[in-house]
């Protein structure tokens, strides 16, 4: 996979905003670490596997399946 889009990363993050959370919130919702998520979101984490995989699913920027 090539890295993740950076419009689709953008709207991700609008999303969480839209919802009146910070990214240390949404993180902790979905039992993941806050730092990995803003990795996704910056673009420093391919989402590939692991947390970034999961956080990458859940935000929307990657099909996957989550186990």
């Amino acid at each position: 996979m090539t890295r993740l889009d950076i419009d689709s990363r953008r709207a991700a993050l609008e999303q969480i905003r839209r919802r009146g959370k910070t990214v240390r919130a949404w993180a902790r919702e979905h039992g993941l670490s806050e730092r990995v998520v803003w990795e996704v979101l910056g673009g420093r984490k391919k989402g590939l596997w692991g947390q970034s995989h999961k956080a990458a699913v859940l935000l929307g920027l990657k099909d996957g399946v989550l186990e």
